[in-house]
């Protein structure tokens, strides 16, 4: 990757650079994306750890942990824009989601996951990505470069 990748929320408030290249994407087909993002699946990207920088608006940020899941959602308390996954009580940002960067964020979904919980309106497409049940057991989502 030769520049920094750069991205926001919706109302501008929040503004984020990420310095390494991402480490993986995939999509995620569980209830709780489909409330959160409105959408039949939401697609994030891994980062490597400390490569996130929030440029501004981190007084902006709000952060949701749902219960039972352990990585908090964060989100635009401005317009609600979602934007990262945290582990609760720390500032490292695990995971970006795709569509908040300004440009192409140059990684690709590798995988769906919680296919089991599919929304019935809208039919997972034949990508010939891996598809998982439930959570992707092979691989360390958080940390695939390990």
């Amino acid at each position: 990757m030769s520049a920094v990748l750069t991205g926001g929320c919706n109302c501008g408030a929040v503004r984020f650079e990420i310095s390494e290249p991402l480490a993986e994407a995939r999509y995620c087909h569980c209830r709780r994306c489909q409330r959160r993002s409105g959408s039949a699946a939401s697609a994030t990207a891994t980062l490597r750890p400390g490569s996130c920088r929030i440029v501004s608006g981190a007084d902006q940020l709000v952060r949701w942990n749902p219960g039972g899941g352990v990585r908090d959602k964060v989100f635009c308390g401005t317009c609600g824009s979602a934007l990262f996954i945290q582990w609760p009580g720390e500032d490292d940002v695990l995971g970006v989601r795709l569509g908040s960067f300004d440009s192409d964020p140059g990684v690709r979904p590798s995988y769906r996951q919680f296919v089991a919980y599919a929304a019935a309106w809208e039919a997972i497409p034949d990508d010939g990505l891996p598809r998982y049940d439930e959570r992707a057991q092979d691989r360390n989502p958080l940390r695939p470069w390990t």
